[in-house]
């Protein structure tokens, strides 16, 4: 049976979960040791800071990036530090150094903390992963309150600016940043009204900041997913419709993180993508039409 079929599919048990969510709480556990994916070397010597680190796809990119030689920091809230300590031993069983960082990214002087600190420790920083996200559905723009727009805004957008700010003075030369989309930021999503602006202005933020480094080497890029079995969604939705979740995309499923995350490795490698910057690729499930 391929990897395509053998994934968990709805219907999942109903269930939800107070924010932030925990994923050593759902049911199916997300799939992210990756066991097809067979590592070449391609980050070895380097480190990388990624946000949302302790989970889902970023925990997937944690593990992966240390399969190929990455020293790894992760950014998480300090509520997810159960999360984020089983993603350091996961690095760890790949033979690297994982440093757990906790803080909030709406704070506005905690990325340039977060850098300082991933350089302090481990030395230097060569690939920043912008992946922190904040989502709630909400039935109407009339029901959108400002201090939920603020708080998306301030995560999804105002996080990844600043992360990138703090990150450039250390950057170099064959240095990457990878930024987490979504489809809802080329397709829209009624219910995902803050969310999907914010993904979209991400994508807008890959490729200007692209156009603005390339000078210097640094090479910028997106992934954009189709819905993926993390905590984001079992604890934003109902338990029904997360029961549900993925069912609408050919593949009659959600992603696993580790189906995403070696894109992740392709646009930090300068080996593999070193002529490609400013793109934001979809992963849909058999989707092929985007926006």
């Amino acid at each position: 049976m391929t990897q395509i079929q053998q994934q968990p599919r709805p219907p999942f048990p109903e269930q939800h979960q107070d924010r932030p969510g925990l994923e050593a709480r759902i049911s199916p556990r997300p799939e992210y040791q990756a066991p097809n994916y067979k590592a070449a070397g391609k980050l070895a010597g380097k480190v990388a800071l990624i946000t949302g680190g302790d989970s889902g796809i970023g925990r997937a990119v944690a593990i992966l990036y240390a399969r190929e030689g990455a020293d790894v920091a992760i950014v998480h809230l300090p509520q997810e530090q159960t999360d984020a300590d089983e993603t350091r031993r996961a690095v760890e069983a790949e033979g690297r150094r994982c440093l757990s960082i906790a803080g909030d990214l709406t704070d506005p002087a905690f990325p340039k903390q977060a850098v300082e600190r991933t350089v302090a420790e481990l030395g230097k920083l060569d690939v920043l992963v912008n992946n922190a996200a904040f989502q709630q559905h909400v039935a109407g723009l009339e029901e959108l309150s400002d201090e939920q727009l603020d708080h998306t805004f301030k995560t999804n957008i105002y996080g990844y600016f600043r992360m990138a700010r703090a990150a450039l003075p250390h950057l170099k030369a064959g240095s990457a940043i990878v930024n987490t989309g979504s489809i809802t930021g080329l397709e829209g999503s009624k219910a995902l009204l803050d969310y999907s602006a914010t993904k979209g202005a991400i994508h807008a933020f890959t490729k200007s900041l692209a156009q603005s480094l390339v000078e210097k080497s640094i090479r910028v890029n997106c992934v954009a997913p189709g819905p993926v079995w993390t905590p984001l969604n079992a604890s934003d939705q109902e338990a029904e419709q997360v029961a549900k979740f993925g069912q609408q995309v050919p593949y009659k499923r959600p992603a696993q993180p580790e189906e995403i995350a070696p894109a992740y490795v392709f646009f930090a490698s300068d080996g593999d993508s070193s002529y490609i910057t400013g793109e934001v690729l979809t992963l849909l499930g058999g989707e092929t039409a985007a926006g």
